[in-house]
């Protein structure tokens, strides 16, 4: 079977439709889409740019993907947006274009949930699985890994990285980089600890949770220097695949800040 398309919509000349794929009421596909099979837009769904989704996505109503990059250097340059597969995109979401100097693309990944008047700005790189809540807002050039949570109406910084499996709670604003497995609240956003309901729901075993908390305690204890804590927790845990990850997304970029526990005053 080839693609449902509503009377109403307006489907621009260029644009593929996979197989299955449905297009609903009101409905505007620019000549650069591309839609994967079974992707199924809602109504007044508008599909900008150039702007790529897989397979068994589902788009809500008045959901806006490809627009152009809210940035004030953007002169039209040929960029694109690359959604992958089997993703929610809720009602009123946004995702931008990337541009010429970010490297021309934003990717978002798949098995995503993207809430209603979620954003993701121009040459983000976001992660498989992960859920942007209500309004959640990423700006430009985030980078988050698999299973992050952003909680609604938290704000995300330019640059700011995510490590897999964080949490960031609710209002938070974050404007620095984020470990894997953390989590994270407030304004600005402060590391509150491990993101252990996020551990346990994705099956991770008591032993690794245990050792994810002594590395925690150790790397960000009150003696020494961090680059010491740093160097201590991966002589003692360095056996730890999750330990190593935190640590080695810490060195992945030493000119980036990072979110660090609150001390007390």
């Amino acid at each position: 079977m080839g693609a449902e398309i509503h009377p109403t919509a307006l489907v621009a000349e260029g644009a593929e439709l996979g197989e299955g794929a449905v297009v609903g009421p009101f409905c505007v596909v620019g000549p650069g889409a591309r839609l994967g099979a079974r992707t199924r837009l809602k109504s007044h769904v508008v599909i900008e740019g150039r702007t790529t989704l897989g397979e068994d996505n589902e788009v809500g109503a008045f959901a806006v993907l490809g627009g152009a990059p809210q940035h004030t250097a953007y002169k039209g340059e040929d960029t694109e947006l690359v959604i992958g597969d089997r993703n929610v995109i809720r009602e009123h979401a946004t995702m931008n274009l990337g541009t010429a100097a970010g490297g021309g693309m934003t990717r978002v990944g798949s098995d995503g949930f993207y809430m209603i008047e979620s954003h993701v700005g121009h040459d983000c790189v976001v992660g498989d699985k992960v859920i942007l809540t209500k309004q959640a807002t990423l700006g430009g050039h985030c980078q988050l890994g698999d299973f992050v949570i952003v909680g609604g109406l938290a704000a995300i910084h330019q640059h700011t990285r995510i490590g897999r499996h964080a949490m960031v709670g609710g209002l938070a604003a974050v404007v620095k980089d984020v470990i894997p497995y953390g989590s994270v609240w407030g304004n600005h956003a402060h590391l509150e600890g491990l993101n252990l309901v996020g551990l346990k729901r994705r099956g991770f075993g008591r032993e690794a949770i245990n050792t994810l908390r002594a590395a925690y305690r150790l790397l960000f204890a009150d003696e020494g220097t961090f680059q010491e804590r740093l160097e201590d927790t991966a002589q003692t845990y360095g056996g730890s695949p999750e330990v190593m990850e935190i640590l080695d997304f810490i060195r992945a970029d030493g000119s980036r800040p990072l979110c660090l526990p609150q001390r007390d005053v």
